[in-house]
């Protein structure tokens, strides 16, 4: 019954192509637009251009040989680019040679496609036949039903009978019957492949494709469209397996809604879960820092909110709601769709209706339902100010890395605290054929290659991800006042012997003009181990307030093992040896941007072996496969053992007008303060100047807004709620 109307439904749709992302209203308003001076005119008449160069040349289907990178897995991604480029010309302006050129393009391919075996270099675990791997023929044919959906009305019916049944159906029932694993999993892979076999429903008038689409391929919602709704994302829009994979599943996900929404507005699908996929658009975009979204697990650090994948979000989700935000990213993509939603958005900008886009602190809450750990951002001012990100996320799938409550930091548009990303060269053939290099298991995914807590030179987890999966931090707060934003979350399961948890600061110091991260990890155990705690920065040392011993004429390795094997040991400081009667031990570099940064961390003086360590990365890489990048780690021999460290931006180096301001630390001592569930950090300014940041643990600060007091030296400092940066104080009671 329920299929029977379906099919009823569908008919009268399918009468009408195009059916997909654009409808014959949307190409009768594009069609008036480009006889009319404005953005939308100007992008067609580029695109046309780039489309009549591609006409000029011979069609070309090979048979499939190469990887990621390779000729022929290149040729076939431009191809599918080139027939829907072509196809939306064609819509546009009614020349039947447009259409002629995808047609024969598309009879090749199904001349080619039912004699095709698996691909010679498959990738095993989803392996394709125009590619190496089924994801990728999952995207040729989400574009490519679009194609043919532009150019459907010019065709005959003999040519559409060749086309679907050599090319279109093989390709769909390939990702669909022949390979359930991948389509009714709940991962990117299976957001593309029921992505692109729901769409060739909807253009084939095929309503058990939509369903098996939406609701796995026995209807049975175990997977399928709905399912990876319902779990890939949190009710904050954020995706499990991070910013990176968020902004490529946004592709699938936002291109087959627009078609659920023009054949089925009943669905209602942009409203499903208090508008989960507009909330997920905002978000990605959030998740950035000047145009470049957070490297976390693997991730491309290169890849920003201009990819196609977000320019088609931020017009679908501005096609919708019309929110005026949308339109200052759309001008910052530079890039207008030949759609109806593309349309709107040009209009929008030629009005300069344009707002500004909100990048504000904020917690993104992880999990389907919200309660596997978070990513928190906090923010400071401008959007290229300085930004702190505190990932304390579930484990994100097989993409995950075992970094659980790390850290980076941005500021004046650079990353200054940095994170490795992904180790892989994307469609670079020489480079493992474009795929995950071998080092991104052995470094990239490994928790030293992150800026987080090592025990015993181990990765969280044991690196297992199944185990890593099963468990996520605790978020205890998150907190936002005028200039103090600060968030704590704690993990109990990455270690069988360690907890630890870590509390972050930002905090704004108007009246010095400063900017300082604070950051308290609190590790416990029931018994000694050796804890690394690594900071990987960008830019060059200029200088520590300890005697380094340097590696001068050989260097060794860190480690055999867990990312260790590939870190230079380039010098070493035994920090209570040597500076028995410093209780802070700073380390200063220069970042590219032309500021300096100096992390100062408290050195304890109750006789444990503390060491500094400074590190290169490189070592055990005979492919010169690893980015070479600076690391100093601060090892600590203990059970308990508390990491106070501040991070501070200051001053100024100019080589072209050849000056240099403000070089030195403006820190002079740091403190830390326990009392039972309060405790508070003292830092001491060169100038004399003294603040101290009081938090409040307890539960009870969860929900009510408690006065405390803290005890130091005999004086008591009251603060209010959660956290208060009292200062400058005007006491010696510190010394």
């Amino acid at each position: 019954m329920i299929l029977t109307l379906l099919s009823i439904h569908l008919t009268a749709n399918a009468a009408t192509h195009p059916n997909l992302v654009i409808n014959q209203q949307d190409v009768a308003a594009m069609q008036q637009a480009i006889t009319e001076p404005g953005a939308f005119r100007h992008a067609f008449e580029v695109k046309l251009k780039q489309v009549d160069i591609g006409l000029s040349q011979p069609i070309e289907v090979p048979l499939p040989q190469d990887s990621g990178g390779g000729y022929t897995h290149e040729k076939h991604k431009s191809n599918y680019q080139q027939m829907y480029d072509t196809g939306i010309i064609y819509q546009l302006t009614g020349e039947k040679k447009y259409a002629e050129y995808v047609k024969n393009m598309l009879l090749q391919y199904a001349a080619l496609y039912p004699e095709l075996p698996v691909h010679p270099k498959r990738k095993n675990s989803n392996a394709g036949k125009l590619f190496w791997q089924g994801l990728n023929e999952a995207v040729w044919l989400v574009h490519t039903i679009q194609a043919y959906d532009f150019i459907y009305s010019a065709l005959t019916p003999a040519e559409r009978n060749t086309i679907e049944t050599g090319a279109i159906i093989p390709v769909a029932l390939f990702l669909s019957e022949q390979s359930p694993h991948t389509f009714n999993k709940v991962h990117n892979h299976g957001t593309w492949a029921t992505a692109a076999v729901g769409m060739t429903g909807y253009v084939l008038n095929k309503p058990l494709w939509v369903e098996r689409a939406l609701y796995d391929l026995d209807l049975a919602k175990n997977g399928g469209f709905m399912r990876q709704l319902d779990e890939l994302f949190s009710p904050d829009g954020y995706y499990n397996e991070g910013p990176y994979y968020q902004r490529y599943a946004l592709m699938p996900f936002v291109t087959f809604a627009k078609a659920i929404e023009q054949n089925e507005p009943q669905r209602k699908i942009f409203e499903y879960r208090d508008g989960i996929l507009l909330n997920a658009i905002n978000t990605t975009v959030s998740l950035s820092y000047n145009k470049l979204l957070f490297p976390l697990n693997d991730a491309i650090k290169s890849k920003g909110i201009d990819t196609v994948e977000l320019v088609n979000g931020a017009a679908i989700a501005y096609g919708l709601n019309g929110d005026p935000r949308l339109l200052d990213i759309a001008k910052q993509q530079n890039t207008i769709l030949l759609t109806g939603d593309g349309l709107k958005v040009a209009q929008g900008l030629d009005k300069q209706q344009q707002q500004p886009f909100a990048f504000n602190s904020g917690l993104y809450r992880d999990g389907k339902r919200g309660d596997e750990g978070a990513l928190v951002v906090m923010r400071n001012g401008k959007p290229t100010d300085q930004t702190l990100v505190y990932k304390a996320t579930a484990q994100g799938l097989g993409h995950g890395h075992f970094d659980k409550l790390t850290w980076q930091f941005y500021d004046q548009g650079n990353e200054i605290v940095s994170d490795y990303g992904a180790a892989r060269f994307l469609n670079i053939e020489a480079k493992s054929g474009g795929g995950y290099l071998p080092e991104n298991t052995s470094w990239a995914k490994q928790t030293i290659a992150h800026n987080t807590l090592v025990v015993d030179e181990t990765s969280h987890f044991n690196g297992k991800v199944k185990q890593a999966n099963e468990h996520h931090p605790t978020i205890h707060f998150y907190e936002q006042q005028q200039n103090l934003t600060l968030a704590s979350a704690s993990i109990d399961s990455a270690y069988d012997d360690v907890a630890f948890k870590r509390t972050f600061a930002l905090i704004n110091i108007p009246q010095r003009e400063a900017v300082i991260t604070v950051d308290i990890l609190k590790v416990t155990a029931s018994q000694p181990h050796q804890y690394d705690l690594p900071v990987h920065y960008q830019g060059q040392l200029i200088d520590t307030n300890f005697d380094r011993e340097a590696s001068l004429t050989q260097l060794s390795t860190l480690g055999s093992a867990n990312g260790y094997q590939h870190l230079w040991l380039l010098a070493t400081a035994n920090l209570a040896q040597d500076n028995p009667n410093d209780t802070l031990a700073r380390v200063t570099w220069l970042n590219d941007n032309g500021r300096f940064y100096s992390h100062s961390t408290l050195v304890s003086t109750n006789g444990k072996h503390q060491q500094m360590l400074f590190t290169q990365l490189g070592a055990n890489d005979p492919n010169m496969n690893l980015r070479q990048q600076p690391a100093f780690i601060y090892r600590v021999e203990a059970s308990n053992h508390t990491f106070v460290s501040v991070l501070e931006p200051h001053g100024e180096y100019n080589p072209a007008k050849e000056f240099t301001l403000g070089a030195t630390s403006n820190i002079a001592a740091l403190t830390h303060h326990q009392q039972a569930e309060l405790s508070a950090v003292h830092i001491r300014f060169t100038d004399g100047e003294q603040y101290l940041l009081a938090i409040n643990h307890s539960e009870q600060a969860l929900t009510e807004q408690p006065r405390s007091v803290i005890n130091i030296n005999g004086v008591q400092y009251p603060f209010n709620g959660r956290a208060q940066l009292l200062g400058p104080l005007n006491t010696d009671s510190f010394d």
